[in-house]
């Protein structure tokens, strides 16, 4: 466990596992109103999975988790991008770097290949996308009538601002979002306790970072920043019953790069880096071994 301050004094909370002097560094970085706990089992089996020296890094994004709350104004992708920019600068200052993005955490990555193209190039030698999105998001959810998934993205916003005004830090108590996120974010199958720790987390998170980072994913729009993946090896990973970002969004993300791997697990929802953590690390081992420098 560490912390790192950005350049606008925002701390941030990174924690790193695996070998602090492997060649190639693997970054994970989390979904909306989530942790990087989000990502710990998938973590824990990268060294594994790799067969080789590797680091393995995750943080909680501005706003989320352990690291400082959300401020006004700060709450946007294109910030996340920055910090992450900071962070491969100062706390990975050398080597290949495989990224991996869950929901937001991917749309991280497509904003740090549009904001810091030259360092994207210089260091990135694999992406991971999953459960992500470059676009039109808030329209529909499988399952319900489009009418109704507007509605239902306007509630979260009213609510997160209404809890805000209301002076309130935290979204309430876990049990009482479980119903809800049991069907927005996991597919079927699903562990229970994987439901428990989700909801935990989720309950905790702020207001502000509930309504302010939901305001501007709905505007992200990053399908031509897609064109700087080009050329780097690209995994992009989809739960079939996804409610939030539904397959055909990973389906959008590879036709715009048909060397991309895609890949669909039928029956898994929003959260495939715990409901699919063994798939997930294979995929992310395979492109962290092919980084490793030759000689």
């Amino acid at each position: 466990m560490r912390t790192f301050t950005t350049s606008d004094g925002t701390r941030l909370v990174i924690e790193e596992t695996g070998d602090p002097d492997a060649p190639v560094t693997v970054l994970l970085l989390h979904a909306w109103t989530l942790s990087r706990r989000t990502w710990a089992r998938v973590a824990a089996l990268l060294p594994e999975e790799v067969g080789e020296p590797v680091r393995v890094l995750r943080y909680d994004h501005r706003g989320h988790g352990d690291s400082a709350g959300p401020e006004r104004g700060s709450t946007t992708i294109a910030h996340l991008a920055d910090d992450l920019a900071e962070v491969l600068t100062e706390v990975v200052p050398t080597g290949p770097v495989v990224l991996a993005g869950h929901s937001i955490g991917g749309m991280t990555i497509m904003a740090l290949a549009e904001r810091h193209p030259e360092l994207f190039a210089a260091r990135v030698a694999g992406v991971g996308f999953v459960n992500t999105s470059s676009g039109d998001l808030g329209k529909e959810a499988p399952g319900v009538p489009a009418p109704v998934a507007r509605a239902m993205v306007k509630a979260q916003l009213v609510h997160g601002r209404l809890l805000e005004r209301r002076g309130m830090t935290k979204l309430g108590p876990p049990t009482l979002l479980r119903p809800y996120l049991r069907w927005l974010l996991f597919g079927v199958g699903y562990d229970r306790a994987h439901l428990r720790e989700t909801a935990e987390i989720i309950a905790t998170s702020h207001p502000l970072t509930l309504h302010g980072f939901l305001s501007d994913v709905l505007v992200h729009n990053r399908a031509k920043a897609l064109t700087a993946l080009s050329s780097v090896p690209v995994v992009v990973l989809a739960g079939g019953r996804d409610r939030l970002t539904p397959p055909k969004h990973s389906r959008v993300i590879a036709d715009q790069l048909p060397r991309a791997e895609l890949v669909i697990y039928p029956g898994a929802g929003h959260m495939v880096p715990v409901e699919r953590s063994r798939e997930a690390a294979r995929h992310l081992a395979r492109m962290a071994r092919a980084a490793v420098p030759v000689g």
